[in-house]
């Protein structure tokens, strides 16, 4: 996710969500914490879109450099899928008009860790909102259970008895979800789950299974004010959805294709992080395919030029990291423009805020196009590799951010100056990349500090790495990187162990000018 691009004002502002979207307008892109202007955006170039709703992207060029620069092919060893621990069956009635969610959900869960499991814990993020999560029972394999706890963002109970290495269980849970709608707290940070007036979003809206650390225990951790807590490992999804009054004109972004049955549309999702929906009356669908990709946007009808460069950025931004990266492992991505703060990215969907929609212009050098290339490398840098979000983040707001760079060299260089002086080098980035989102700041300069080093430093972090080894070398640890690390849940020490097999060169000195845990007792 690119979180809270906009400005401090908004930390103290008691006004409407309206008023909010107004302002997000007039000083998202205009840097308002700075004491001068910022640097002027480049001339517009206004992307060129096709006329037609569903178009193939045509291949673009790598970075130049005079050595050769290693790109996935197809002779790129085939990724290999650790065995799932979690599948999840979720049988959903949505209420769109009414704002609730029946769902009736059924978790089998595999222990694959070596040691015996005496205890669950369910992360269920719906219960961070009053009154939303109502909880109507919950068994295991098949008897209910009487004792758990409702702890925050989780439920926990012991298990009657351990689950043994290669056994699993069974939990059933049927609960109502009575969704929320912003409220004057919710609009200084983006907010995803719940509803407005135009949307409805399903995000992190159903209990999992966080990972489970051997010798430590569950990954769970409680929610910070900024930044993503959440640890997810790989999960099957099968997900039936059904709207309690049938009503064509509502439509739904999914994470997956989705197939209809009757008054039931089904979908399925293999090896994936989570799952999202998005239900709106409004959206105006288009299309556009990158080889097997099909890649849907969903925006409101006043934004239609906005919706097809978020669409044309989304695709360019996929075709370029399928080489750089290795190949995207899915058949579709949906883009939907968001009635909240940002962008905010799950498996095989993401949003962007409407802001970047009122703010566009037709120019490269503006926050859509940025955070579109950006929220699209989060398909990658989250997706096919997942890291703690909370002790760790940088491993994927940092890379995000330099895949934006990436971009900008490669689809539109008559851009990359802005995207250098106005993203990054503007704000001065200072403070540890491995930051976490609990490190304790000013209060006014929370998320401006966070930001700064992990997004930003992170950036300059991976530049000055990419230019002590070069390109040859920095691009083949990246492919080397991803195919090791892909469908785990890597580290920092993950991402310096694989470095340090393509470089001979001393980067120590990078470690401890970014990184607090390489500095001196």
């Amino acid at each position: 996710m690119h979180k809270r691009i906009f400005s401090s004002i908004f930390l103290t502002a008691k006004v409407s969500f309206a008023l909010i979207l107004l302002l997000l307008s007039l000083a998202a892109c205009a840097g308002s914490e700075a004491q001068t202007p910022p640097p002027a955006s480049p001339t517009a170039v206004t992307p060129t879109l096709s006329p037609t709703a569903t178009t193939a992207l045509q291949p673009t060029p790598i970075p130049a450099t005079e050595q050769s620069v290693p790109t996935a092919t197809s002779e790129t060893p085939t990724l290999q899928v650790p065995p799932v621990s979690a599948h999840y069956m979720l049988d959903t009635v949505l209420d769109y008009d009414s704002h609730q969610v029946q769902v009736n959900e059924t978790i089998t869960y595999t222990n694959h860790s070596p040691e015996p499991i005496t205890n669950l814990v369910l992360v269920v993020e719906p219960q961070l909102y009053p009154g939303t999560f109502n909880l109507e029972s919950i068994s295991l394999d098949g008897a209910s259970i009487k004792k758990f706890q409702q702890v925050k963002n989780q439920i926990q109970f012991d298990l009657p008895q351990p689950v043994l290495p290669s056994l699993q269980v069974q939990v059933k849970i049927l609960y109502t979800l009575n969704l929320p709608s912003p409220q004057p707290s919710d609009l200084t940070r983006p907010v995803p789950f719940g509803y407005t007036e135009r949307q409805t979003n399903l995000v992190d809206w159903y209990p999992f299974v966080p990972p489970y650390l051997s010798g430590k225990g569950w990954q769970a951790h409680p929610a910070g004010y900024y930044g993503e807590h959440l640890v997810y490992d790989i999960a099957n999804f099968r997900v039936n959805l059904r709207l309690a009054t049938p009503d064509n004109r509502v439509i739904i972004a999914a994470s997956s294709p989705g197939q209809t049955d009757g008054s039931s549309t089904h979908y399925q999702m293999e090896n994936a992080r989570n799952f999202a929906l998005s239900a709106s009356r409004d959206y105006q669908v288009i299309t556009k395919t990158v080889g097997s990709v099909n890649i849907i946007g969903y925006h409101f009808p006043v934004h239609a030029a906005a919706g097809q460069a978020a669409l044309q950025t989304t695709a360019e931004s996929l075709e370029l990291y399928n080489r750089l990266f290795g190949a995207y492992p899915r058949t579709m991505l949906s883009v939907v423009e968001a009635d909240f703060l940002d962008g905010m990215e799950y498996d095989g969907l993401y949003f962007l805020s409407n802001g970047f929609y009122n703010l566009y212009k037709g120019s490269p050098g503006e926050y859509l196009i940025a955070i579109a290339a950006h929220e699209t490398a989060h398909q990658w840098w989250y997706g096919l590799l997942a890291n703690d979000q909370a002790m760790e983040p940088w491993l994927d707001e940092a890379l995000c951010t330099y895949s934006e760079r990436l971009y900008y060299e490669n689809i539109h260089p008559e851009a990359l100056a802005w995207w250098w002086d106005y993203r990054v080098k503007y704000y001065n980035p200072r403070g540890w990349v491995d930051d976490s989102i609990y490190n304790p700041h000013g209060e006014n300069e929370a998320y401006r500090a966070y930001r700064d080093a992990v997004y930003l430093n992170g950036a300059m972090f991976l530049e000055e790495l990419r230019q002590l080894i070069g390109d040859p070398s920095f691009f083949a640890f990246i492919l080397d990187y991803v195919h090791q690390s892909s469908y785990k849940i890597i580290t920092a020490d993950d991402f310096f162990t694989i470095l340090k097999k393509h470089t001979n060169l001393d980067f120590s000195g990078l470690q401890k000018k970014y990184f607090s845990r390489y500095q001196s007792p």
